[in-house]
């Protein structure tokens, strides 16, 4: 592992520049500094991440969703290492400083990818096992592992529960007012919803951001501190791909076959879990009675009150740190 070197942490400060610029400032609460970044390599990236508490602590590892960054964490990660965690917090591939090692890998967003690339992190750093917990594209990534690869995981805190799914689910039809909601996987099946994200990436994700939490009310410097994370020269590559994966409009890569065959038939997932959801969630999940089966292990769910939204660690810091410490009670 290894400090990210000078150079790259110029570029990330000059995208939190370029993502401030056009908004309107705005006073911003006070927020815990995000230590030094790290990063490891495996054999496709180097992964970018940020570590908190003591090494010889139990590892947690918190994965971020889209269009989120690390900083979804930024709260959460201080009240684990408070309690003696190993906190690990990377950025996915596609966004932050993390980066592909060769140009010629392909700019896959498909999950079996992204739950690969965490193993692999979790191998190059020598963790043998952690706590996996994440919302969005984090939860699923979470959930994949835990299903397929149970000793990895101690135990999983799942947003919006069982996310794991596959192209042929991806091929039915859903009923009108639900097909709505997913406007943007649509868009992105599009060229012009390419070029578009491509074009306007701070805006699409903002407006993502106020549909999916209606009542959190994020401030600019809030955003732009997640916005420097799509600068990332593979990012559109990656959520495009990801969603046409989903729909079938693109195919993933043979490496990942075995997987994304395991993971169509829907495997159950045994290890301690929490699953949780926010009240005022905008974006299109699971209601928790439709995924209790796919948890055979002990289990709880926490629905948390007062406006949260899709975003749950930032929006509910302490419920999500707390399910976390929670999640090996249970």
């Amino acid at each position: 592992m290894a400090e990210i070197d000078p150079t790259r942490r110029r570029l990330l400060g000059a995208a939190v520049a370029t993502a401030a610029i056009g908004i309107a400032p705005r006073v911003a609460a006070a927020v815990p500094a995000i230590p030094s970044l790290k990063s490891v390599r495996t054999d496709l990236l180097d992964i970018a991440y940020a570590e908190y508490g003591p090494a010889s602590g139990p590892a947690a590892i918190l994965l971020h969703g889209w269009p989120y960054d690390i900083h979804s964490f930024e709260d959460v990660a201080p009240r684990l290492a408070a309690q003696g965690y190993r906190v690990i917090v990377p950025y996915l591939r596609g966004f932050g400083p993390t980066r592909f090692l060769s140009a010629e890998t392909r700019r896959n967003g498909e999950p079996a990818a992204l739950a690969v690339d965490t193993i692999a992190m979790m191998d190059a750093l020598g963790i043998r096992q952690a706590i996996l917990a994440g919302f969005d594209w984090g939860a699923r990534n979470a959930d994949i592992i835990a299903a397929l690869w149970p000793d990895r995981v101690k135990g999983l805190v799942s947003v919006s529960g069982y996310l794991i799914g596959s192209q042929a689910a991806g091929h039915n039809p859903l009923p009108p007012a639900a097909e709505l909601q997913w406007w943007y996987q649509f868009y992105f099946a599009t060229d012009r919803g390419r070029d578009g994200y491509a074009k306007y990436t701070n805006d699409f994700a903002r407006l993502i951001w106020k549909l999916a939490s209606p009542k959190w009310d994020f401030d600019d410097a809030t955003f732009a501190r997640s916005a420097a994370a799509f600068a990332n020269p593979d990012h559109v590559a990656i959520t495009v791909h990801n969603y046409r994966w989903r729909l079938g409009l693109a195919e993933g890569e043979a490496r990942y076959q075995p997987i994304e065959q395991k993971l169509a038939a829907g495997p159950v997932i045994t290890v301690p879990t929490i699953t949780m959801e926010g009240d005022a969630n905008g974006a299109p999940h699971p209601e928790p009675a439709a995924y209790r089966v796919r948890f055979s292990g002990r289990y709880a769910h926490r629905t948390i009150t007062g406006g949260i939204g899709h975003n749950l660690p930032q929006e509910a810091p302490q419920a999500f740190a707390q399910a976390v410490i929670d999640v090996m009670k249970i």
